[in-house]
């Protein structure tokens, strides 16, 4: 009898275990990375400062019930006199499980907090590769994906109110 009641306990336990919410990153990788500097080398001698350009643009894919790839990708073109100095451009993933999450809920996650954990390897990795060129280096600052996510939202919900479909609805930085 107390066996029984020992394994219902264990039982309860268990499935109470198995119902908890998870949430974590397993992986983050370099998805793709490229420089190029087509100018090179006549335009390392221009004196003119160049001007910086940076977009961002975010992805999610669900890979299994409860795992997800989330995708950062940023492209920095830098240019002197309309011709481009350095590109580079760069994509960090990672590899999240998101289990026993209100549906509701995960988009925020996939859309705030997984690339807010993984912009700082794109970042650091996109450094890197700028400082290999042996030119300045170009700081990203960090980004508010909140704020971004919200922008998305808003702009969809205007889409659909003016009847048009979100073709395209990344969050892109200037």
């Amino acid at each position: 009898m107390a066996e029984d009641q020992n394994t219902q306990d264990q039982n309860a336990a268990a499935n109470e275990q198995a119902q908890q919410p998870t949430f974590g990153m397993q992986r983050s990788y370099l998805k793709d990375l490229s420089l190029e500097m087509p100018n090179a080398p006549q335009i390392l001698l221009d004196p003119q400062q160049p001007t910086v350009d940076i977009s961002l643009n975010l992805g999610a894919d669900r890979l299994a019930e409860t795992v997800f790839e989330v995708s950062v990708r940023a492209t920095i073109t830098t240019k002197v006199n309309d011709k481009t100095l350095y590109l580079v451009e760069g994509t960090q993933a990672g590899i999240f499980e998101i289990a026993n999450i209100p549906e509701d809920q995960i988009d925020p996650l996939l859309g705030i907090v997984c690339p807010s954990m993984i912009f700082p390897y794109l970042r650091a990795n996109l450094a890197d590769a700028i400082n290999r060129t042996g030119l300045p280096a170009v700081h990203m600052a960090e980004v508010n994906f909140q704020a971004l996510y919200e922008q998305r939202a808003q702009e969809s919900a205007a889409q659909a109110q003016n009847g048009q479909t979100a073709e395209d609805n990344q969050p892109s930085i200037n």
